[in-house]
């Protein structure tokens, strides 16, 4: 195997032996690349149909499905993957006849990706052995490239699935995929293409942020400004962690009145926000810390646990949790229990609520509140109070630290630049990059939180709406104007959507860390830097000069 679509990518080149440095074995993430490549054939047949007015809405959420599914830390069981190639293999051809029937002439032998075929178990895996993470590409600028825009559509994926759960899609985005995905085997385009490709893609990163952002919404209300309870009751508890807050609402549903309760965990805290799930007696509040810290604080809590999407961490072999992991949705791992959907989409929790019940309450590891609930519509709300501090000179710099969290020591560098900040700056986050200080005591600024925690990564859209409101009320013609600096982490494909999106945008002089990723070469970073000023970190009080000044 070869990897390097993650922060973690061994020696900053890519992981590559048995096992990658998130724990995946070499066999999935093979099958996965495998996946991802026969989607390219999947797409170019959906094209094609779509060019003679057939559409498949089944497929189109299918290749979302895929991608997202391949992020890192989603989905460790290789049968998982299996499956999905052969059902890829399934819709390709399916979706060739479609296209031929409505008159599209394609050519049987177009493309690697839609000719080979096999739906023996033993081939495939022979085939998935020839596949290599670094894509094929003329050059490594354009490999590079390519890159981008794949872990970019990854990231698109996971947020389109979320939506899709509540019921909310957007069909220009599913036909981008399929168009980008179609371009990623075009050996044709230029490199000043592949640019415009990436830019797009971050336009798209936009579109279904900003989708998302209406589903969660509309279903649950604009998150507000909220004190969590991050100690514990003497109540059996069940932890759920990831990103699917239509998981979160089926599940507070069916523990009402159940005598157990519910915690967040990680980036499933900004549940905590919204007003539909305050409802809930039961809702306590949120256990421990971002994902990376699952190994202790799963064994400490007792009860079980639910991943709704990704931040699975390998448990040990002799982990007291294990018998106690369920995943839903793409999650998956050999081993844990997968609760599935029914034929109306509805899950049922029931096991879990039954095992809960017979496991002691949560060991208490922390006490006291921490508080979040600041997306754009609430920041609106508190705007003139704002815009007073920024024209009085209370507020000097905003500072957006969004982003990923890990398990890496440099990263405490984020936890040190939060401490140094002057008490005259204002951080805005969102992300599990939150963890790194949002329990540190920083104090306020004329009532104004220091720590401004807007959400989930998804969330950092919101970040953006509040810089170009800004822009807005303080009548600049650049959102580079404002006082705004960009310190942000970075560990999966869903912050590369995020960082492609604040491009798009116009957003410039981005600082991205821990390390820049390893699938960028060196040209490619050359005209990120030259273009967009994109930059990565130092130590914190060389990197508090730059921002200061």
């Amino acid at each position: 195997m070869f990897c390097y679509q993650c922060q973690e990518a061994a020696k900053g080149i890519g992981c590559t032996g048995l096992k990658g440095m998130c724990g995946v074995d070499s066999e999935v993430v093979n099958l996965q690349d495998l996946n991802v490549w026969l989607l390219k054939g999947l797409s170019f047949n959906t094209e094609k149909a779509r060019e003679k007015g057939v559409e498949d809405a089944y497929v189109n959420r299918f290749i979302n499905k895929v991608l997202f599914s391949t992020i890192t830390n989603v989905n460790f069981d290789k049968n998982a993957f299996l499956k999905q190639i052969k059902e890829t293999l399934v819709l390709r051809d399916a979706m060739k006849q479609k296209a031929v029937a409505a008159g599209a002439i394609i050519e049987d032998n177009c493309c690697d990706p839609c000719c080979w075929t096999s739906d023996n178990d033993e081939e495939i895996f022979e085939k998935a052995l020839t596949m290599d993470g670094r894509i094929d590409a003329p050059n490594e600028d354009v490999r590079s490239l390519r890159a981008l825009v794949l872990y970019g559509l990854k990231g698109m994926a996971a947020y389109a699935d979320h939506a899709l759960n509540l019921g909310f899609e957007n069909q220009e985005i599913y036909h981008f995929v399929q168009k980008a995905m179609v371009a990623l085997t075009n050996d044709d385009m230029t490199l000043e293409e592949n640019i415009a490709l990436v830019m797009e893609t971050g336009k798209f990163g936009v579109d279904v942020m900003a989708l998302l952002d209406k589903a969660n919404t509309t279903s649950y209300g604009n998150p507000e400004i909220t004190k969590v309870n991050i100690g514990v009751r003497n109540n059996p508890g069940i932890l759920i962690s990831g990103h699917d807050l239509k998981d979160m609402e089926e599940l507070l549903a069916q523990t009402d009145g159940t005598g157990v309760d519910v915690y967040t965990h990680s980036e499933m805290l900004p549940a905590n926000y919204y007003p539909a799930f305050k409802k809930y007696a039961h809702f306590v509040g949120n256990y421990g810390n971002a994902w990376w810290k699952q190994k202790e604080e799963f064994e400490s809590f007792n009860g079980p646990v639910i991943f709704t999407t990704n931040c699975i961490v390998p448990p040990k072999s002799d982990a007291k949790y294990s018998d106690k992991i369920y995943t839903t949705g793409l999650a998956g791992f050999p081993g844990f229990i997968h609760i599935e959907a029914d034929a109306n989409g509805k899950k049922d929790f029931s096991a879990v609520i039954a095992q809960a019940k017979t496991c002691a309450s949560p060991i208490e590891i922390e006490k006291g509140e921490i508080i979040g609930g600041f997306a754009h519509a609430q920041v609106f709300a508190l705007a003139d109070k704002v815009v007073d501090a920024v024209k009085s000179g209370a507020i000097k710099k905003f500072f957006v630290m969004a982003g990923c969290d890990g398990r890496m020591k440099d990263r405490n560098y984020y936890t040190e630049f939060a401490e140094k900040l002057p008490d005259n700056t204002i951080i805005l986050t969102a992300g599990c990059a939150k963890y790194r200080y949002n329990k540190l005591q920083l104090g306020d600024i004329g009532g104004i939180p220091r720590v401004l925690d807007a959400g989930q990564c998804n969330d950092s859209y919101s970040l953006a709406v509040i810089a170009l409101k800004l822009k807005e009320v303080f009548e600049l013609n650049d959102i580079n104007d404002l006082p705004i600096a960009y310190n942000i982490a970075w560990y999966e494909q869903k912050a590369v959507i995020v960082l492609l999106a604040l491009l798009s945008l116009g957003v410039k002089n981005i600082h991205l860390g821990p390390s820049l990723p390893a699938f960028l070469s060196p040209n490619v970073a050359k005209v990120l830097v030259e273009t967009f000023g994109i930059a990565g970190i130092g130590t914190v009080d060389e990197d508090m000069k730059v921002f200061l000044n």
